[in-house]
């Protein structure tokens, strides 16, 4: 199925995003380049729309993303012209075409600069707010990202996407218990988010798996990220990643089965028992070796998946066939 333009394009690979991009002269060409506040020009004009100006901004994304500056300049003067200079959200993909336009740091820190002096201004502008941090990320400040984001939650606790980018600058670091901690923020406003529930049992893998990590620590981050990718799949009965996930986390708690059934502490849970671990470990193999059969024999429903990682659960199933044969 081919990419539409009424979609956030921020998950389309590079192809996709150039398929959209190639569709910027057909789409510029269809309307003007400015608006007339003549009372004449409606009458003749097509009607306006919501769905206009949406294709507007992920078009230009799409272009910023494929190196068409000419493109997506003209589709910021439609919507500018539409909205006005002073409109936060223009001010935000303002300033996103000059980061994609600096040649060097320095030109990105004279874009900060201006975030600076807008944020000076009106400190609650939260499309400004966002691009400077990550414009800090991307100058390696990342120490200076968190902070920001931490304001930018505490101007707005509800923000989920703040949520996760902070707990994404938390997990760059290394700081697992804080990105955590970040992502179930997410998950108290956004409670049936199924990527979401995958993407926390990932991080609570990688805590249990991390140096230093004590012989509880890591069984409880393991029991907790096994809770998640089961209600990943819950959710959404064919999310690759959540069967990935569960395959690996029930792998590494059957390697010790001893430890299955006693107590982490007289106030917390128990870990499950060895066959419901087993009975889930199969699910998860099951479920991949469909979803990699069905993707490789490009059966109508089963196309939507990242090939790698397709291929990233066919090696996973591979190495575990190579396991029970030797």
């Amino acid at each position: 199925m081919a990419p539409s333009l009424f979609q956030p394009p921020s998950h389309l690979s590079p192809a996709e995003a150039l398929q959209l991009s190639q569709q910027a002269p057909s789409v510029l060409k269809s309307s003007p380049s400015s608006i007339s506040s003549s009372p004449f020009v409606s009458l003749f004009s097509a009607p306006e729309s919501g769905e206009l100006w949406v294709k507007y901004e992920n078009l230009l994304l799409s272009c910023l993303r494929t190196g068409d500056e000419t493109s997506a300049h003209a589709c910021l003067e439609r919507l500018a012209n539409r909205f006005g200079d002073d409109n936060e959200k223009i001010m935000g993909l303002k300033g996103l075409l000059k980061e994609a336009a600096a040649e060097n740091p320095s030109q990105l820190e004279k874009v900060l600069q201006e975030y600076d002096a807008i944020l000076k201004e009106n400190d609650t502008n939260i499309p400004i707010t966002k691009r400077r941090i990550a414009l800090l990320r991307s100058l390696g400040r990342t120490a200076d990202a968190v902070t920001a984001c931490i304001a930018l939650l505490d101007f707005s606790p509800t923000d989920a996407e703040a949520w996760s980018e902070l707990s994404d600058l938390y997990f760059s670091q290394g700081m697992y218990a804080q990105a955590i901690y970040a992502l179930e923020e997410v998950l108290v406003l956004t409670p049936n988010a199924w990527n979401i529930h995958a993407r926390l049992g990932e991080l609570e893998y990688m805590a249990a798996t991390a140096p230093g990590a004590t012989e509880n620590g890591t069984l409880r981050y393991l029991v907790e990220a096994m809770k998640r990718f089961s209600r990943s799949i819950e959710l959404c009965d064919d999310y690759l990643r959540g069967y990935y996930g569960l395959k690996l986390v029930t792998s590494r708690l059957l390697k010790e089965p001893s430890k299955s059934a006693r107590q982490l502490d007289a106030d917390d849970f128990a870990v499950p028992d060895t066959a419901t671990i087993q009975r889930l470990s199969e699910l998860a193999t099951k479920k991949l070796s469909e979803i990699v059969r069905r993707n490789t024999a490009q059966e109508p429903r089963w196309r939507g998946y990242e090939q790698s990682e397709v291929s990233a659960a066919r090696e996973l199933l591979a190495r575990e066939t190579a396991d029970v044969v030797r």
